[in-house]
């Protein structure tokens, strides 16, 4: 009979093919994300800091962070994260030609442009000044730089010690200066001497736009807000949503407005670990929410009598809209001003016993200031289309739909004198 035989497939002396296991990835600590996200979310606020500065804890942070912040950063938004011992610098780029988050005075004001004149003029000379001076000192070496840079700038004259005045405490609040002895808040009125001490290492630090290859002031802001060369659609859509809340497919490009489609569900997780924000998706785009309510330059509402006039006056908007809506996908949404006018003064009158006394004088005035609020918020913009105001086009964004204000009237004081929960009036 036949007889089967087994033969071996391997040789004895071969040793069995051992595969390792991959051991998964290590779970992010929750503390460890906790701290990052809270870092993040500081130089977002404060993008330069110094070693000696109010914000040492904040910075410590930083430091024990760095590399997954540099990362964080360099690839989510395309913005530069630098640390040394002097403190941190977050390269922002912005949005490029946007005007809405300039630089401020102290009383919220915004700067003019003789203020941004005097601030670079300040910057340039205090590259060459001494770490310690007075402050005639600097002013000579600010009318030496306008003789430099050909600029007509009278520094005897009121107006133009403002400019140099708000340019001055900016720099203060950036910590690039420091007051070491004096008054330098009423230099203007009092020509009071003051003492400064410069911080050059966050002086180097502060211009963060490509100077040596930029031929004009249209390169330097072009340049400074192009995406990086891996972003692409990806950091220009984060970028918006990033530095203001709201994003309207409408005003993405092709690629951007694709790119948002693919991937807009898993930005959520990317938004939330990073920076602790919530997406809401909506049709026409996205809203970023802050529930910690502290990622923000400008509150909203806020408080003061032009800041309330402008919810009411945005609920008489979002009304309009809706009854006039034909498409509703779109984000904008355009009322003629002629229409908006009429609306607007019947509110004031409507209100008119609960209005500062400047309102009530000049409601034309304190209408276009609750508007300009609206659009700084990015919740309305302008589209002036005629010489007198009459054909303008205000355009409303989906997003004021969320502010619908259920007006509490306090209760007036029976001694006539101000309540300590009366609403605060607007700082002048």
């Amino acid at each position: 009979g036949r007889v089967m035989t087994v033969r071996p497939t391997a040789r004895p002396t071969d040793r069995p093919t051992v595969r390792p296991i991959e051991r998964p990835p290590l779970a992010d600590d929750p503390q460890e994300q906790a701290e990052r996200r809270r870092a993040a979310r500081f130089l977002l606020m404060h993008p330069i800091v110094g070693a000696h500065g109010p914000h040492a804890e904040e910075l410590r942070l930083v430091r024990r962070q760095q590399k997954e912040l540099t990362q964080l950063f360099a690839h989510g938004v395309g913005y530069r994260l630098s640390v040394d011992p002097s403190g941190a610098r977050l390269f922002k780029a912005g949005l490029g030609r946007d005007s809405s988050r300039g630089l401020r005075r102290r009383s919220h004001r915004e700067f003019t442009p003789r203020a941004y004149a005097l601030f670079c003029l300040t910057v340039a000379a205090l590259a060459r000044s001494k770490t310690q001076l007075l402050v005639d000192e600097l002013v000579s070496q600010i009318r030496s730089a306008a003789v430099d840079a050909e600029l007509d700038i009278d520094l005897d004259a009121a107006s133009d010690r403002r400019a140099l005045h708000a340019a001055l405490t900016a720099l203060l609040d950036l910590g690039v200066l420091r007051e070491r002895d004096g008054d330098l808040e009423h230099w203007v009125e009092q020509r009071t001497q003051s003492l400064l001490d410069v911080r050059r290492d966050l002086l180097a630090q502060l211009v963060s736009a490509p100077l040596s290859s930029s031929a004009s002031p249209d390169d330097l802001l072009d340049q400074a807000a192009l995406p990086s060369a891996v972003g692409g659609a990806r950091v220009a859509v984060r970028r918006r949503l990033l530095e203001s809340p709201i994003l309207s497919v409408e005003d993405l490009t092709t690629e951007q407005a694709e790119w948002w489609s693919r991937n807009r569900n898993r930005e959520r997780e990317w938004f939330h670990d990073g920076f602790g924000l919530e997406l809401e998706l909506r049709s026409e785009g996205a809203i970023g929410i802050d529930p910690d309510d502290g990622l923000s330059d400008e509150e909203f509402p806020g408080r003061g009598g032009h800041r309330h006039l402008a919810l009411l006056l945005l609920e008489v908007l979002v009304s309009q809209v809706r009854a006039s809506v034909t498409q509703p996908g779109q984000a904008w949404h355009g009322i003629p001003m002629a229409q908006v006018r009429p609306a607007a003064r019947a509110l004031v009158d409507q209100w008119a016993p609960y209005l500062r006394g400047d309102q009530r004088d000049d409601p034309e005035r304190a209408v276009e200031s609750a508007l300009r609020l609206i659009t700084d918020m990015g919740l309305a913009r302008r589209d002036p289309s005629g010489s007198d105001g009459d054909d303008d086009v205000i355009w409303v964004h989906a997003a004021a739909a969320r502010y619908a204000p259920k007006p509490q009237l306090s209760e007036a004081s029976t001694t006539g004198e101000r309540s300590l929960f009366d609403a605060g009036e607007d700082e002048e």
